[in-house]
């Protein structure tokens, strides 16, 4: 097995399941479960999400932060 990685910017199966159910667990309020799936990702699969958002202009940490902000709900008619 070579040290460097064939497919550097491969999000794995399971890391991209772990991430959605982490994005769920925040809208539910459970951090806990949040944390464990987020530690549940390969550093491979990290690696390659770090890339993206930071091609988008962001991190995770940013991510993190605007799912836990308070959102309006409330529609005006």
């Amino acid at each position: 097995m070579s040290a460097i990685s064939s497919r550097p910017h491969h999000i794995s199966l399971m890391a991209v399941g772990e991430l959605r159910d982490a994005f769920t667990a925040l809208e539910r309020g459970d951090r806990g479960t949040a944390v464990a799936s987020l530690m549940a990702i390969d550093p491979d699969s990290w690696q390659a999400i770090e890339r993206r958002l930071a091609t988008l202009g962001g991190s995770v940490a940013d991510l993190l932060q605007a799912l836990e902000a308070p959102t309006d709900v409330t529609k005006e008619n």
